[in-house]
């Protein structure tokens, strides 16, 4: 059984869900199928933001909770990262230094 470290960094994450996959069997499904299991996650995710803020939502389904749906989210981003030799935590920092350089203003909302 595979057991997260005390305190564990982005490349701890990373290398868990790696491991995980392995032990699991699911290292077999490939770049493609994470994508699209991602997408489902990101659904499910947006059913139980709106169950919480009270949105309709079909009573026959099965809403877990929003924790366990972003940690479903995570789990997959990792897995898609490991697949495509993505440092994630290298990705972010490069990437948020070209967001730093960035102009944003706020929209106008037209009525």
């Amino acid at each position: 059984m595979l057991i997260l470290k005390e305190k564990p960094t982005l490349k701890d994450f990373q290398q868990y869900v790696d491991e995980m996959d392995v032990e699991r069997n699911f290292n077999k499904e490939n770049v493609i199928q994470k994508c699209l299991m991602l997408g489902e996650e990101v659904g499910e995710l947006f059913k139980a933001i709106r169950k919480q803020d009270g949105i309709k939502i079909d009573p026959n389904s099965h809403i877990k909770s929003i924790e366990d749906e972003v940690a479903d989210v995570f789990i997959f981003l990792c897995a898609i990262a490991n697949r495509c030799n993505v440092d994630m935590e290298s990705a972010f920092r490069a990437k948020e230094e070209i967001n730093k350089e960035r102009v944003w203003i706020k929209a106008n909302k037209k009525n």
